[in-house]
């Protein structure tokens, strides 16, 4: 049988709380991790059986990718069932999640019942806000940036030089929030 603990990878407080609260209500046992270090300690000594990610977290050097956070979360709760949230979502970022070990993918907001739903693997109808029309060419830009950032495992550093591109100017567009398609 599956942990009923739930772990929460979010840096919106509102957001994880609401849903810390909503699955306490269920009979879960949610833990939030506002950053990828505190979700890897808490990975470290806890074993918990249902996980959601935020694909943008909050880092003192900008924002960072929660793609880079599945693989070490995958390692050290291989059993445990992994969903991707995130409020921009893209095709491209819901590829990138499945193959890097997520089970699935949501765009935000939604609710508890379809995170719950998703996770136990029923079929949920894909969210309308991911589009299959091809994105307008800075978009593309932000999803090649992060699809970069993510390759480096969130190093902003490595990701400028691999984009040949100075790390302030990286770190600024990473503060921005995405384009409209």
């Amino acid at each position: 049988m599956v942990s009923p603990r739930f772990l929460i990878v979010d840096d919106d407080d509102v957001f994880a709380g609401a849903l810390a609260r909503a699955l306490m209500r269920r009979g879960y046992a949610p833990t939030v991790a506002p950053t990828a270090e505190a979700a890897l300690a808490l990975a470290r000594a806890t074993d918990y059986g249902w996980v959601t990610v935020d694909l943008h977290l909050a880092h003192p050097t900008g924002t960072t990718s929660g793609l880079h956070l599945i693989e070490p979360l995958r390692a050290l709760l291989p059993e445990a069932r992994m969903l991707v949230l995130t409020g921009y979502a893209s095709i491209a970022t819901a590829v990138q999640a499945v193959k890097a070990g997520a089970d699935d993918y949501l765009a935000k907001p939604a609710d508890v019942d379809t995170i719950l739903r998703t996770l136990q693997g029923e079929a949920v109808a894909p969210s309308p806000d991911i589009e299959p029309t091809p994105l307008s060419v800075p978009r593309l830009e932000w999803e090649h940036i992060q699809r970069v950032l993510a390759e480096h495992k969130g190093n902003i550093s490595a990701t400028a030089r691999a984009l040949n591109m100075h790390r302030r100017t990286l770190q600024r567009k990473l503060g921005k929030k995405p384009v409209a398609r």
